[in-house]
């Protein structure tokens, strides 16, 4: 097993492969425009975790790179296994054909134990790029923070079921019992998202322990209620119910169960695709999922209503040299004085996150 390190390793990596091998791009998603572009040189497959990106300009590079692997026959997977569920899929075609009739609203959360993101000072004698790196929960150049981490699955699949993404956003968020952590996560994050028919997905985001738990997703429709996710990413254990109560007797269909992981199903359909060369390729999903997530974000941390147009076009690029980092460089966000790192300031800082 070969083994290389620094910031030029995926170089090497994918230097070992030939055309029409897999590589999986699994770094923190700063990079991952980065990797994407050389995959595509040598002519590879792409399996990359989400995000894939965190602002507007990487979106934008994301977008033309998506359009090459396109044109090169390259099969390309996203992490947002959630739309490889067979249980999400079904409940997709049953809201597609008007069962529940016209979605109104759709609500998803997920509220869970800080288990993730927090991090206190760079320790001594560590590189403070290296720091970053490896806790690249904590900073928005580097992941977009845990909003983008955690939340693209909630807004992905609902979107899904919309068939849509949402114009604009407005939210709210916060930081409560940070100790001494220095990273610029919020920890709890309301998102009203905005669908051009008037439609709206309302969000809820916790990491604070000691609270309430629950990670679910639905559908509100003007004839029933379709249940998106119950308790996590698998098993969906999918269902319609024909009132807003979601009664026992109310229930229209559910998915049987066992249901196949989404986790398997993703590969699946990834490796079939390559092996009967069919069309496959979820890069530009993928990163109109990773702006309207920084969308909401970026309301969030700013404290005004952001629109997607507004998203894609705003300038403030979190990491612009990152593909010419070097062990020794330093990093793209700076402590201040005190050894802490900017953080949102909503309202005092308007037109970008920090």
């Amino acid at each position: 097993m070969q083994r290389d390190l620094g910031f030029d390793a995926y170089r090497k990596a994918m230097d070992c492969l030939e055309p029409g091998d897999v590589v999986i791009l699994g770094t923190p998603p700063a990079f991952r425009w980065v990797h994407f572009g050389y995959a595509i040189d040598k002519g590879l497959n792409v399996f990359m975790e989400k995000p894939v990106t965190v602002d507007g300009p990487t979106t934008k590079k994301m977008l033309d790179l998506a359009e090459q692997s396109a044109k090169k026959n390259l099969k390309v997977g996203v992490g947002l296994m959630v739309r490889h569920c067979r249980a999400r899929q079904a409940l997709h075609e049953r809201i597609q054909a008007g069962e529940i009739g016209e979605i109104l609203t759709m609500r998803a959360s997920r509220m869970v134990p800080a288990y993730l993101g927090f991090y206190g000072p760079t320790p001594e004698g560590e590189s403070e790029l290296l720091y970053q790196t490896r806790r690249f929960h904590g900073f928005l150049w580097a992941s977009g923070g845990l909003f983008s981490d955690l939340y693209i699955h909630q807004i992905d699949e609902c979107c899904w079921m919309k068939n849509a993404w949402p114009v604009q956003a407005q939210a709210n968020g916060g930081r409560n019992y940070r100790g001494d952590c220095v990273d610029q996560n919020f920890d709890h994050y309301t998102v009203e998202y905005f669908f051009a028919d008037g439609a709206r997905l309302y969000l809820y985001g916790r990491c604070i322990n000691g609270c309430h738990r629950e990670m679910t997703a639905h559908a509100f429709g003007s004839k029933g209620v379709g249940v998106i996710d119950t308790r996590g990413h698998r098993p969906g254990k999918c269902r319609i119910f024909r009132n807003q109560a979601m009664t026992d007797e109310s229930l229209a269909w559910a998915f049987p169960q066992p249901e196949p992981s989404p986790y398997a199903m993703e590969w699946e359909d990834l490796i079939d695709a390559i092996r009967n060369d069919q069309p496959y390729n979820e890069a530009k999903r993928g990163a109109e999922a990773s702006l309207v997530t920084s969308m909401g974000r970026m309301a969030a941390h700013t404290g005004q209503v952001v629109s997607f147009q507004e998203m894609f076009d705003c300038p403030h690029e979190f990491a612009p040299e990152v593909d010419k980092l070097t062990m020794d460089s330093p990093p793209p966000l700076q402590a201040g004085p005190n050894g802490k790192y900017p953080i949102p300031q909503p309202g005092m800082v308007t037109n970008r996150e920090y």
